[in-house]
């Protein structure tokens, strides 16, 4: 199988632990890297790695040198969440005629906040002949994609209900200063108006499930307020007094006619007990599945964006999501040859 050429574009936490699952795959050719951060351009990757080691590519700051010199056919990238801030980066990938699979949460189903920009990227990478796909674990998979691939095995579906509780004094530092650990509740309060604590993705995800069940939601709704410590916390990184802000919790709704059609529930905080992902479809039969522990969201997201790489080939041209992606799985795909079994019965 010829390798798929692959450049990573950002290289942040999710970013390394990208790097990290592509040199794991022997189909990936990893042929650049970048990033904006003078302290680590003009290194070696894997200098950057834990353990670090050379890998044989340099960062560079300059992405349409990198994008012209090595002609990825995929640029894997994790930059920021929000499609105002990455509009540019998407484009000038695009025009290089590169296809795009990006953590940026916004991107996951971005017709629900950004239309016009949303059709603007679809056209150009319908012109260009790429495939430009938003993906991760919340939103991404967890309780979007998930959910629809549940939902195959209803009769008919009433309602959606989804949960997802994370323990954040597990998680990295930067997670755990955007749900807003450590503050007072009115400083919580503050930082939340002012749109700078907040889980993005979840009316991302609303649409998603909307479009695959063939809703037209009237509206999507989305409440934010804090998870208040009731005696005091501690992660490696923050103190959480008594009191204070241990975290985040986020609903949001698609509601028609007054009914609550899809319901997502998100609780991320410092010492949240018993974590889980849980999903229930209120159908025929109905469906209540749970995942006790939870998945590992900064593991679980760089292991989707290398795993969906091997399937972009098969989707038309253009902004796509999730929903439009058979299967992914991290082993390579069989060739014909080796796709017939024998079975032998004992």
């Amino acid at each position: 199988m010829k390798a798929i050429k692959v450049l990573q574009y950002g290289l942040g936490p999710i970013g390394l632990e990208i790097v990290e699952v592509l040199l794991t795959r022997p189909w990936v050719q990893l042929v650049g890297a970048i990033e904006i951060d003078k302290n680590k351009v003009g290194r070696d990757v894997g200098d950057l790695l834990d353990p670090p080691r050379k890998v044989g590519v340099t960062v560079s700051g300059k992405a349409r040198d990198v994008l012209k010199r090595t002609s990825p056919d995929i640029v894997t990238h994790a930059t920021s969440s929000y499609i105002q801030t990455i509009h540019s980066q998407i484009v000038e990938i695009v025009e290089h005629g590169a296809s795009v699979v990006s953590s940026a949460e916004e991107l996951s189903y971005p017709f629900v906040k950004h239309p016009e920009l949303s059709k603007k990227i679809d056209q150009q990478a319908k012109e260009k002949k790429v495939v430009v796909l938003g993906t991760g674990v919340n939103p991404g998979f967890m309780l979007d994609t998930l959910t629809v691939a549940l939902s195959g095995v209803c009769q008919k579906v009433n309602s959606i209900r989804a949960e997802r509780v994370v323990d954040a004094s597990r998680r990295r530092l930067r997670l755990q200063k955007k749900i807003g650990a450590g503050l007072s509740p009115d400083e919580f309060g503050r930082r939340v108006a002012a749109g700078k604590i907040k889980h993005v993705g979840l009316p991302e995800s609303v649409g998603l499930i909307a479009l695959a069940m063939g809703w037209k939601v009237g509206e999507i709704q989305e409440r934010i307020s804090p998870v208040i410590a009731e005696s005091a916390l501690s992660s490696d990184y923050i103190e959480v007094p008594q009191g204070a802000v241990a975290g985040v919790r986020q609903v949001a709704k698609g509601i028609l006619a007054g009914q609550e059609l899809v319901v997502l529930d998100l609780r991320i905080y410092l010492g949240a007990q018993n974590p889980h992902d849980s999903i229930l479809i209120d159908g025929v039969p109905p469906v209540d599945m749970t995942i006790r522990g939870g998945v590992h969201g900064d593991r679980a997201t760089p292991a989707i964006i290398v795993n969906s790489l091997q399937k972009i080939a098969r989707l038309e041209p253009g902004l796509r999501t999730m929903i439009d992606l058979p299967p992914i799985a991290p082993a390579q795909s069989l060739p014909e040859e080796d796709r017939s079994v024998m079975l032998k019965t004992f």
